[in-house]
Order: structure tokens, then sequence, then C-alpha cells
């Protein structure tokens, strides 16, 4: 569970960074998921990344917000799946196909 704390500070942000922050997310992700040092960042960012789509979405246009819960649901599928051992195959790739997307959606790509 993500502290109150965390949420309200999350929640001061405009949409356009929680969806970047979101998008970080998936990026460190994407970077940290094949170095087994990082199981414990992973299962952090796999946990916070849920609660971050969940918190964002009642903001966000339909179209969002359907990225959103696909993200939602691609985050608890690995969760679930990283708790019984750090391979989950494609996981690298997806979470990079969806960062990047999420950064467009954001308008804060160049």
């Amino acid at each position: 569970m993500i502290s109150e704390q965390i949420r309200q500070r999350f929640l001061r942000d405009p949409l356009p960074i929680r969806l970047g922050g979101l998008a970080a997310d998936l990026a460190r992700i994407a970077s940290f998921v094949e170095d087994p040092r990082d199981q414990a960042a992973v299962a952090g960012l796999l946990e916070e990344g849920k609660y971050f789509a969940e918190w964002t979405a009642p903001e966000t246009p339909l179209e969002t917000q359907v990225v959103l819960a696909e993200i939602q649901l691609a985050l608890a599928m690995w969760q679930r799946q990283w708790a019984h051992g750090p391979h989950v195959p494609g996981m690298r790739e997806e979470a990079t196909r969806q960062s990047d997307a999420l950064l467009a959606l954001s308008g804060l790509s160049g």
C-alpha cells in the first residue's frame, strides 16, 4: 500500500507531470527488470505504478483512461508473475512501449 502522504504529493502535480511520472516508472521497470540486484526496486515500482494509474485516470479523457487501465492491468499481471520469480517474458519491451506511449500522451516529450 502506498502512503496517503505520497498520494497527496502525487495529486498536487499537474496532470502532464503525473503522466510523465508514471511513464518514468515504466521506463525504470524496463531498465531494472533484467538486473537481479534491482528486484526490490522493480517490485516497488510495480506497486507504485498501479496506484499512479488509478489516481490519474479520473482526470483524463476517455482515451487516456483506457491506456491507464491497460497499464494498470499489465502492472498487476507483472506483479503477480514477479512474485514467483524475477523473469517475466516480454516485460522489458512492453514497459518501454507503454512508457513511450504515456510520455506522448502527457505532452512532455520533445
